[in-house]
């Protein structure tokens, strides 16, 4: 696989995109980038039925069965060899992995970059029967006052991320980068 990542907010000359729709083995794709000041994010009130807490040993095997099921959309070997990613986020000082509970049973998770003036909201996920609940709101709140000192960021995937729940929730769009990917054998 090769990558090729473009000028920030500089879309793709017209002829380059022409060119690479024919092949089938190009990928095009580009990201967006949102900031927000923690004391900005709006309040998401209580939810009784909503826990939201750092993944320690006693939660670990919720986290890393529901990133499973939420991995294994893509693959089950996929899956798999992202149990081994999430083993290494959840030993590192720098990564804050994040699950919600809806009604006990584990709904959401996030993990948090932590850099010295940023948290970074990295793989947001709601499990599909759980989404509409308030869950994802409930996981950035957590984000935002556990890392209130911080500019928080996110990097969304541009093409079907709810951007407009971003918005509305205050983020900031800062720009976007575009990407293109060519998978080879």
């Amino acid at each position: 696989m090769y990558g090729f990542i473009f000028l920030k907010g500089r879309s793709f000359p017209q002829e380059l995109l022409n060119f690479l729709q024919k092949d089938e083995d190009f990928t095009i794709g580009f990201l967006e980038l949102y900031a927000i000041q923690p004391r900005e994010f709006p309040d998401v009130g209580e939810n009784p039925d909503i826990t939201v807490t750092n993944v320690s040993v006693e939660t670990w095997d919720d986290y890393l069965k529901l990133q499973y099921e939420l991995d294994s959309v893509y693959g089950e070997s996929y899956a798999e060899e992202k149990q081994d990613q999430h083993l290494r986020n959840y030993q590192s000082e720098s990564i804050q992995q994040i699950l919600a509970y809806y009604k006990g049973k584990a709904a959401g998770s996030v993990d948090v970059i932590i850099e010295k003036g940023t948290a970074e909201i990295d793989g947001l996920m709601v499990d599909e029967d759980f989404q509409k609940k308030g869950i994802g709101s409930c996981l950035q709140k957590y984000v935002m006052d556990q890392f209130n000192d911080k500019m928080v960021i996110l990097v969304a995937d541009g093409e079907d991320t709810p951007k407009e729940m971003y918005r509305k929730q205050n983020y900031r769009y800062l720009g976007k980068q575009y990407e293109l990917l060519k998978i080879s054998d």
